[in-house]
Order: structure tokens, then C-alpha cells, then sequence
């Protein structure tokens, strides 16, 4: 079972917030401090991190906050079918066509590509919605994080080829 690690999706968002809030801030905080001797750099810096703070720590607690993410066993696999929340699907081995790895921005996912692209239709617009990015991004709406879990991606893609045991492409 792979879940979210709060702790790799905390220092990643954090990291990213911080220089966003940084960039963003010591502009506007140098321009207004020229203007009144410092003290717009020590009130602009703190209200735009905060700015960046509050959605990042939402979205933080939205993608931590679902359960497991992947589960694998001898006959198939359970993957959530929605980044923000706790909706999972089951697929066995033989209704997967292919599982990979792919990289966007800062997240790397793994990727599960079942044999029938209908899989997965009847589960609600908002999941529609998300699936459809997902897709968009990644070739298929079904994804679980490697680099923000609490198991390692060498950890994962083991278990991932064991289980298959070459029902499906793996890589």
C-alpha cells in the first residue's frame, strides 16, 4: 500500500512557496523601502507569503489527506482515480495495457493505461474532471505519486513488476 507522505509533499510545496513569495515579494518590498526607508520591505514580504501560503497548505492537506493512494496484489490493483481525495478504482492485471512512469514539473507518477479506454466513465463529473487533466498530462486518468509517497519509486516499481508478473507492459 503506497500512501502520501506529508512530510516530501510539505518540504516540496514549502520550498516552491517560498521562492515564488521571494521573488514576487523583495521587488515590491526594495521599491516601496527606497520610498520609506524599510519598513514597506518588512510588512510586503510576510503578507505575500502568506498570500502563497494559505492555497499551497490547502492543496498540501487535499492531496495528503486522502488515503492510499496505490494498492497492489496478486490479482490486480487498486489506484485512486482523483488527486485530492479518496476515490480508488480496482483493475485487474489482464484490464491493464501498460504501467510507466512519467515526470511533470515536480511530480513523478506512476501511470496505469487499462486496455479499455471506457474504464472508469461512470464515476462522477468532478472525477471526469480531474481524470480528463490527468490525462491531459500524464496519458491516462489514473496516476499515483512515486516522488511525494512514503515508499520509494525502486520500492514501488519492484512490487509493481512482481505482481504483474508480466500480465501487463511494465516501464
Amino acid at each position: 500500500m503506497v500512501r502520501p507522505s506529508l512530510g516530501k509533499r510539505a518540504l516540496t510545496l514549502g520550498l516552491v512557496t517560498l521562492v515564488i513569495g521571494l521573488v514576487i515579494a523583495c521587488p515590491i518590498g526594495l521599491a516601496a523601502s527606497s520610498e520609506d526607508g524599510g519598513l514597506g520591505l518588512l510588512f510586503i514580504i510576510p503578507v505575500v507569503l502568506l498570500f502563497f501560503a494559505l492555497p499551497v497548505g490547502l492543496q498540501l492537506w487535499l492531496v495528503s489527506s486522502g488515503g492510499p493512494v496505490l494498492a497492489l496484489g496478486p490479482a490486480g490493483l487498486w489506484i485512486k482515480t482523483r488527486p485530492t481525495r479518496g476515490q480508488a478504482i480496482w483493475l485487474p492485471w489482464e484490464a491493464i495495457d501498460r504501467i510507466y512512469v512519467r515526470r511533470w514539473a515536480l511530480e513523478k507518477m506512476l501511470c496505469v493505461k487499462p486496455r479499455d479506454p471506457r474504464v472508469g466513465s461512470g464515476l462522477g463529473a468532478f472525477t471526469a474532471l480531474d481524470s480528463g487533466m490527468q490525462q491531459a498530462f500524464f496519458g491516462t486518468g489514473f496516476t499515483a505519486t512515486v516522488n511525494h509517497a512514503d515508499r520509494g519509486e525502486d520500492e514501488i516499481m519492484r512490487a509493481v513488476v512482481g505482481y504483474a508478473a508480466g500480465r501487463c507492459r511494465v516501464g
